[in-house]
């Protein structure tokens, strides 16, 4: 099976972590996120740009009440080196992993992992622990994909949740978070692997996830698990004060 592209990836992003409404404006794709995070009120180039053209992505993203914010892929060097003449600030560089499910799959016992749509109530409150809110929770319930999260559980006591969802042959992983009092027991390994074993059931041959780059934890966990790193990315937020 080939690997995924880098285009593949950032697809299967986008169809398991949907923006609210995407609108296509000139050479941009606009998000908006309703409050959901960077990712899902991001604009990115669908084609070559000019410097001229910015203005028709800034009054795109202040025309949905959004501050301007840009993801930059590999392939936006140009638009990067524009976008800091004008003064924005990179935010969050960001990579992409993947590996093949069936090289870390495993089939741990329901107690441990389960498998849970809607999530359930310590679910929610796990993700609220981490950051994970109403409004991430609404991308959660619009994804159209098939789609699931996990409560993981360690010597039977939720530990942590993780949300999945599949677009052709990549499941991609969204919103682990671990409680604080069951860091470094292994749970995260737990959770990638049970994640790679749902995607084996549902027809992906690849498990994929973004992860800042300043997570160190993380990173070395997926490094740990023989994931590859496909591509990276990162924002470029407006100037303050200038617009």
């Amino acid at each position: 099976m080939t690997p995924p592209t880098a285009l593949q990836l950032f697809e299967a992003l986008d169809a398991t972590w949907p923006a609210a409404r995407v609108i296509d404006a000139g050479p941009w794709r606009l998000r908006e996120g309703q409050g959901g995070g960077q990712r899902v009120s991001s604009t990115t180039r669908t084609r070559s740009c000019t410097e001229s053209d910015l203005e028709t992505a800034i009054a795109g993203m202040q025309a949905i009440d959004q501050l301007p914010l840009f993801m930059i892929r590999a392939d936006d060097a140009d638009l990067d080196a524009l976008l800091e003449r004008q003064g924005y600030a990179v935010s969050d560089p960001t990579a992409i992993y993947y590996v093949s499910a069936a090289d870390i799959a495993r089939d741990y016992p329901r107690t441990t992992s389960i498998p849970a749509w809607p999530p359930l109530a310590i679910q929610r409150e796990i993700w609220a622990e981490g950051g994970v809110g109403n409004a991430r929770l609404a991308i959660m319930e619009r994804v159209a994909a098939p789609k699931t999260s996990l409560l993981i559980r360690i010597e039977d006591t939720p530990a942590a949740t993780v949300f999945l969802a599949g677009n052709g042959p990549i499941t991609m992983l969204h919103a682990l978070d671990v409680q604080s009092a069951n860091r470094r027991r292994s749970v995260g390994e737990v959770a990638l692997r049970s994640a790679a074993k749902w995607a084996l059931d549902h027809g992906c041959h690849w498990l994929a996830l973004a992860v800042t780059k300043a997570n160190d934890a993380a990173n070395a966990l997926y490094q740990k698990l023989g994931m590859t790193l496909a591509t990276t990315y990162h924002y470029r937020t407006a100037p303050i004060g200038g617009l």
